[in-house]
């Protein structure tokens, strides 16, 4: 047991000293249209460890109901972009999406120890920035844009939960996921 946490710690150490500041958002890109949005989300590293992240802890969480987390951040990510798109600005954006990662990552470790509604209020209010950021930078055709990072947000949220599944029955394989993706949050936060 102890040559796995200490190889899981060496892993994570390894990924964060090799992952840099969240740069997915702001004038990174062309952000006009359906395609771009589409293509958004793989644009930094953030979006698609924080995406599979929800859908992971969701499945691991509530394995009865593992769409609920991922459906709860895209109704809220939408809620982001519409205040965005309202003129209503947020505090910390950039540094929310970052923190996003982490926490996602520390829910996954904790599993079943955090309740459910908890988890899905929690990646809620993280998917108010998210979504406040992609309309942020969104120009020309940009409600096509939206639509564009929508879907690739939910098939990285599928992605998310078919792992999340297969990991609901190994719960070191769970922790060991959750340390990884958690050790690339605290990069992002802290490394730029």
């Amino acid at each position: 047991m102890r040559r796995t946490v200490l190889t899981l710690a060496s892993a994570a150490s390894s990924l964060a000293v090799l992952a840099g500041p969240a740069f997915a958002h702001v004038g990174a890109g062309h952000a006009d249209g359906f395609a771009a949005g589409l293509a958004h989300p793989f644009l930094g590293l953030d979006h698609p460890i924080a995406m599979a992240a929800v859908g992971v802890w969701s499945a691991t969480a509530a394995p009865c109901r593992p769409w609920a987390a991922p459906a709860a951040f895209v109704g809220m990510m939408i809620a982001g972009a519409a205040l965005s798109f309202a003129g209503i600005g947020l505090p910390a954006v950039e540094g929310m999406v970052a923190l996003s990662v982490l926490a996602v990552g520390l829910m996954i470790v904790a599993g079943a120890g955090l309740p459910a509604v908890a988890g899905v209020g929690l990646a809620g209010i993280f998917a108010v920035f998210h979504g406040h950021a992609h309309a942020s930078e969104a120009s020309g055709a940009a409600l096509a844009y939206v639509a564009g990072f929508t879907l690739s947000t939910a098939a990285l949220h599928g992605l998310g939960v078919g792992i999340g599944l297969k990991l609901a029955r190994s719960p070191l394989a769970r922790a060991g996921l959750g340390i990884l993706v958690a050790g690339s949050g605290a990069a992002l936060v802290f490394g730029g």
